[in-house]
C-alpha cells in the first residue's frame, strides 16, 4: 500500500519547461482571473455553479427539517445526509456509460433547473421517503454539473493557466459551499426552513434562466471532445 500511495507522486506526463525569462509577478498571478472573465463560457458555467449552490443550500438545514418539520429522529437525518452523495456516486457510475452530450451547454442549464425542482420539492415534502428521493436527485444533478464544468474547464484551458484557473475554479466552490450555508440559515430564520428552501430553488432556476439570457455562447456549446485551449487571454 505505501509504495502504490507513493506511485502516486510520480508523474505521468513530463511538464513542458518554462518560457525562459518567465516572471511570476502581479501580472502572472492575476492571469487565471483574466482567462475566467474573458472566457464567456466557462464564465457562465462557474457563475451558473456559484449560484445554483448558493440558493440552494437545502442541506444546511437538515436538522431543522428532520426535527420540526418531518418530526423523525437521527436515523432519519443520517440517510437524508447521505442522499445527495448516493445520487452523486449513482449518477457519476451512470455517466461513465452514456454518450457525450452534443450541447452541454443545454445540458447543464436543464440540470440546474432539475437541481431546482428537486429542492423545492425537497421543501414543501413532510413526508421522509419523498424527502430523500429529492435529496437523492439533487446529488444526481449536481454530479452532471460538476462533470460538465470540469470537463469544460479542462479543456478550454491553455496548459500555462492549469493551475490559476483550478484555483479560482475552487473558490467560488468553497465560496457557494459555505456562503450557501449561511445564507439558508439567514433566509431561515426570516421566513421559516420551508420558506427558505423553496425560494432557493426557485432562485435557482431563475438563476439558471438569468445565465441562458445573459450567455447565449453556452447555449450554443458543442460538444466538449472538440473545443481547444483558448490561447487567447
Amino acid at each position: 500500500v505505501f509504495v502504490a500511495m507513493l506511485l502516486l507522486f510520480v508523474p505521468v506526463v513530463r511538464p513542458a519547461p518554462r518560457r525562459p525569462g518567465a516572471a511570476r509577478g502581479a501580472r502572472d498571478v492575476l492571469a487565471g482571473l483574466s482567462f475566467v472573465r474573458n472566457n464567456r463560457v466557462f464564465l457562465a458555467a462557474i457563475t451558473l455553479d456559484m449560484f445554483a449552490v448558493l440558493l440552494g443550500g437545502a442541506v444546511a438545514l437538515l436538522p431543522v427539517f428532520v426535527k420540526d418539520v418531518l418530526h423523525m429522529g437521527p436515523t432519519a437525518l443520517g440517510w437524508l445526509r447521505a442522499a445527495p452523495g448516493m445520487g452523486a456516486a449513482l449518477m457519476a457510475f451512470a455517466l461513465t456509460r452514456m454518450s457525450p452530450w452534443r450541447r452541454p451547454g443545454k445540458a447543464l442549464l436543464w440540470t440546474v433547473c432539475g437541481f431546482g425542482v428537486a429542492t423545492i420539492g425537497f421543501g414543501l415534502s413532510e413526508h421522509v421517503v419523498l424527502s430523500f428521493v429529492c435529496l437523492f436527485f439533487t446529488g444526481v444533478f449536481d454530479e452532471v454539473s460538476v462533470l460538465i464544468r470540469i470537463t469544460l474547464e479542462q479543456m478550454i484551458t491553455p496548459d500555462r493557466l492549469r493551475g490559476r484557473v483550478a484555483s479560482i475554479n475552487h473558490i467560488f466552490i468553497g465560496f457557494s459551499n459555505q456562503f450557501g450555508a449561511f445564507e439558508s440559515g439567514a433566509a431561515a430564520a426570516l421566513i421559516g426552513p420551508v420558506g427558505a428552501v423553496v425560494l432557493g430553488g426557485v432562485g435557482s432556476i431563475v438563476v439558471a434562466g438569468a445565465v441562458m439570457w445573459r450567455f447565449p455562447e453556452l447555449v450554443g456549446l458543442g460538444p466538449l471532445a472538440s473545443l481547444l485551449p483558448d490561447e487567447d487571454d
